[in-house]
């Protein structure tokens, strides 16, 4: 009967120690405190791209719509010289904003790449599953009237046929 008992608790002591490292294991490296700050990380990218105003990015000190982004995307596949891993920051005139990611998942999927930006110091993946990913466009800067033309329309043309 002793044996049993000894048998037993022994048994009962390795399921408990068995079970604590399976969840020891399960959270390893796991914490929130081990965010990968994005200082660590700056010279591990193929490719570096800043976010600019309006959906713009700045490739290489150029101001590139979206479409014109994915262009030189297009460009480097072609030339094999397409980036494993893009690194999107923000720009002294812009932060990265729902429009940028929207545009980098929409990439990442065309070109197969993995995005990563930075958020607040620390880097997040793009998942182009949860960021919808928008169809690249064109920038069009707004159109400026000139003082003559503010406070005509188009139907409100001035012109006469009867005086003519």
């Amino acid at each position: 009967m002793i044996r049993l008992s000894t048998l037993l608790s022994r048994t009962a002591a390795a399921l408990l120690m068995g079970s604590m490292l399976m969840l020891a294991g399960c959270h390893l490296g796991g914490t929130k405190g081990e965010a990968i700050k994005t200082e660590q990380m700056q010279g591990k990218f193929d490719t570096t791209l800043q976010a600019y105003k309006s959906g713009q990015f700045l490739v290489d000190g150029a101001v590139l719509s979206a479409l014109d982004t994915g262009s030189h995307f297009a460009y480097l596949k072609d030339q094999g010289k397409l980036p494993k891993t893009v690194l999107l920051t923000r720009s002294d005139e812009s932060k990265i904003r729902k429009q940028h990611l929207e545009f980098m998942a929409r990439m990442q999927l065309d070109y197969g790449f993995t995005v990563y930006y930075d958020d607040g110091g620390t880097l997040k993946k793009i998942n182009p599953v949860d960021t919808k990913a928008r169809e690249l466009e064109d920038y069009h800067a707004p159109v400026k009237m000139n003082d003559e033309m503010k406070g005509k329309s188009a139907s409100d043309s001035g012109y006469d046929p009867s005086r003519h």
